[in-house]
């Protein structure tokens, strides 16, 4: 019986110096580790703890990352533990099987944004035209699928999101707002297509999945047991599902646990698993 561990990275496992949420004293702050490098600098962490328990996950599951990130983004980060077989960026519009974009799964997923959603320049157009300079920093494309917004969050007006989501809905398109971006993600680009394709290859028999925020949504909701930390988009509406467990912590405290939980139901499949192949050798010698 294999398990497949399909999580998100950022403010799920993995957290910026901003999103740490180290409230505690500062004697009683965690150690942490960096896992990513941007221009020279440290960008991410993971505590200590959770490095090791990630490494151990590895060991007993086929753990996925699944991010919105680009491929390149992606490859920044360098988790403990061998590198996964399989990751999935572009928030499912890139599938890396060894570290490699797989080109059919991207041309399957090219024809199905095609056939389905407004096209991308006109997305793209209505974000140059909606978007004040005033707290707009940059205005970015990703893998030519999807466009995102990095704004100053402080000065965003309360109801552009909305009001961009609205826009987009009937066209094929969802708006998700994530720390200081603002994502326009074509509806068919989904983790949860990529994290299935990812299933059927490898014939896993449980899917174990982590998310914080509604881009995670169809991932958590496709799994069949999940888990959100106590912060980010999900968080803030109270998002639930009957098969979801929401951690108490925050910050990166809460990537620790997630960890933790995503670790010790592998383990337990994992064993029985392992123990029904004794037990079956063992009927097979008498």
């Amino acid at each position: 019986m294999s398990v497949l561990v399909a999580s998100d990275l950022d403010r799920t496992l993995i957290y910026s110096t901003a999103a740490l949420g180290l409230e505690m004293p500062d004697a009683e702050a965690p150690r942490l580790l960096c896992v990513e490098t941007y221009e020279g600098k440290p960008l991410s962490y993971l505590t200590e703890a959770a490095a090791g328990l990630l490494a151990e996950l590895v060991r007993t599951s086929v753990f996925v990352p699944t991010t919105t990130r680009t491929v390149e983004q992606y490859r920044r980060i360098r988790l403990p533990g061998p590198a996964p077989r399989f990751a999935i960026c572009a928030n499912g519009g890139q599938l890396l099987v060894n570290g490699e974009p797989d080109a059919d799964w991207h041309q399957r997923v090219r024809s199905a944004l095609d056939d389905g959603c407004a096209p991308l320049e006109e997305v793209r157009a209505h974000l140059s035209a909606t978007a004040d300079p005033a707290w707009l920093l940059k205005e970015r494309v990703a893998e030519e699928l999807f466009a995102y917004l990095v704004v100053e969050r402080e000065l965003l007006p309360e109801g552009y999101v909305k009001e961009l989501a609205q826009w987009a809905d009937p066209r094929g398109w969802t708006v998700s707002l994530q720390g200081r971006k603002i994502y326009a993600v074509p509806k068919p680009l989904t983790k949860s297509a990529a994290v299935a394709e990812i299933k059927s290859r490898i014939g896993a028999d449980e899917v174990l999945a982590a998310g914080d925020s509604l881009l995670d949504t169809d991932l958590l909701l496709a799994a069949d047991r999940a888990w959100r930390p106590g912060h980010g988009e999900l968080a803030d509406i109270g998002w639930s599902a009957p098969h979801l467990t929401v951690v108490e912590e925050k910050g990166v405290a809460a990537g620790e646990a997630i960890i933790r939980a995503l670790g010790e139901r592998s383990s337990v499949t994992w064993a029985r698993a392992r123990s029904q192949i004794i037990r079956a050798v063992s009927r097979g010698r008498d």
